[in-house]
C-alpha cells in the first residue's frame, strides 16, 4: 500500500488534470502540484505556457553553439599541427604535388575521413606512422566532435526554414517551437537532402570545369568520395582543386553521414510513434488490469494505469520504476507513502551523517 501510494503521490502531482475537468467540486478533487526539478512537464504542461518553451530552446541552441566554438578550434588545431608535421616530411611523400601547404591540408582532409584517394601516400616509415596517429585522431573527431557542430548547422536551418513556412501566419513562437519539436528528425532529414544536393551538385559542376573532367567522371568522383571509397582512379589533381577539396570532402562526407543517422532515427520515431497507438488503442482485459495493479491492492489509481502505459509503450521499463521507487523508500523518512518537508529534511540529516 505505501508503494500504491507513493505512485500515486509522485505521478498524479505532476498532471493537473482534475482541475480542468472537474472544477465545480473542489472538495472531492485532488490536489495536483508540478514537480520543480522535472522541467520536461513544464514544457509539455497542458496549459498555454509560451515563455518556458522560448527559453529550453534559446538553451539548447546556446549548447550548440558552444559546442560548435570548441569544435572548430579542436579542428583548427588538428589541421594545423598536421600541416605543419606533413609539410615538414613532403620529400618523404609520393604522389602529384601542387603547394606545400595546400597539399599537406588536403592530406590531412583526406586522411580524417577516410577518403583515401592514394594520390599522395607516405613513403616513409615516420610519414606512415604519422599518417596511422592522424587517421585515428581525425575518425575520433569527426565521430565526437563535427557531428556536433553538424547539428548544430542543421538546428539553425531547420529554424529558419520553420519560420519560413509560417511566414504569412499567425502563429506565435511557442506554436512554431511545438511544430519543431513534433516533426523534428523529419525536418533535419529534409535538411541535410537539399545540402546534399548542393554538396553534389557543387563538387561535380567544380570537378568538370576546374579538374576538366567528364560529366560523368566528375560525378562518379563526387559519389567515389562522399561514400568515402575513394577508389583513387579519379582525384583533385590541382592547385584550386585541392583547396576546394578541403572543405568540400569534409562538409559532404559528415553530410551524408548525418542524413543516414537522420533517416535511421526518423524510420525508430515512426515505429515508436505506431506502438504508442497500437497500445492507446487497444482495448483494456482484465488481465491487463492485474499486471497495472502495482500495488496489488484489487484497484488501478491514475498512477498505476499511468505507469502501465508508459512501459506498455517502451517509454519506461520495470528497472526504470524499481529505481525510482526504492529512491522514494529511502525519502520517505515515516513511511506514510507521500514526501514532506520533513521527510527531506530527515533524509538529508541521515545522508550527512553517514
Amino acid at each position: 500500500m505505501a508503494c500504491g501510494g507513493a505512485n500515486q503521490h509522485s505521478i498524479s502531482g505532476q498532471l493537473n488534470l482534475s482541475s480542468q475537468t472537474n472544477q465545480k467540486a473542489p472538495s472531492k478533487r485532488r490536489r495536483y502540484r508540478r514537480c520543480k526539478s522535472a522541467p520536461a512537464v513544464e514544457s509539455i504542461s497542458l496549459h498555454s505556457n509560451h515563455s518556458t518553451p522560448i527559453q529550453h530552446s534559446e538553451s539548447t541552441v546556446q549548447k550548440l553553439h558552444t559546442s560548435s566554438i570548441k569544435v572548430i578550434i579542436i579542428l583548427a588545431i588538428y589541421l594545423g599541427v598536421g600541416t605543419v608535421c606533413f609539410s615538414l616530411t613532403r620529400h618523404q611523400m609520393k604522389g602529384k604535388k601542387t603547394n606545400g601547404v595546400v597539399d599537406a591540408v588536403y592530406f590531412c582532409i583526406v586522411t580524417m575521413t577516410t577518403v583515401g584517394y592514394g594520390d599522395i601516400v607516405p613513403d616513409s616509415v615516420a610519414t606512415k606512422l604519422l599518417a596511422c596517429a592522424f587517421v585515428f585522431t581525425g575518425m575520433a573527431l569527426i565521430a565526437l566532435s563535427l557531428s556536433k557542430a553538424a547539428d548544430y548547422l542543421v538546428e539553425k536551418q531547420e529554424t529558419l526554414l520553420v519560420r519560413a513556412l509560417y511566414m504569412y501566419k499567425d502563429v506565435g513562437m511557442a506554436e512554431i517551437l511545438k511544430e519543431m519539436e513534433t516533426n523534428k528528425m523529419r525536418y533535419k532529414c529534409f535538411m541535410v537532402f537539399l545540402l546534399l544536393l548542393v554538396v553534389i551538385i557543387g563538387g561535380t559542376v567544380f570537378l568538370s570545369k576546374v579538374e576538366e573532367l567528364s560529366f560523368i567522371d566528375s560525378f562518379y568522383c563526387v559519389c567515389c568520395t562522399i561514400t568515402t571509397l575513394g577508389y583513387g582512379d579519379v582525384s583533385f589533381t590541382t592547385k584550386a582543386g585541392r583547396a576546394f577539396a578541403v572543405l568540400w570532402i569534409l562538409t559532404g562526407t559528415i553530410s551524408l553521414a548525418q542524413f543516414f543517422l537522420y533517416l535511421a532515427e526518423l524510420n525508430t520515431e515512426r515505429r515508436q510513434k505506431k506502438l504508442v497507438k497500437w497500445v492507446l488503442d487497444r482495448k483494456m482485459t482484465n488481465a491487463d488490469l492485474e499486471v497495472a495493479d502495482l500495488d496489488e491492492d484489487g484497484v488501478v489509481d491514475v498512477s498505476d494505469f499511468i505507469i502501465y502505459k508508459l512501459k506498455e509503450m517502451g517509454k519506461i521499463s520495470e528497472e526504470d520504476v524499481s529505481i525510482v521507487m526504492k529512491e522514494f523508500e529511502e525519502l520517505d523518512i515515516d513511511q506514510s507513502g507521500a514526501l514532506s518537508a520533513v521527510d527531506i529534511t530527515l533524509a538529508q540529516s541521515f545522508q550527512a551523517i553517514g
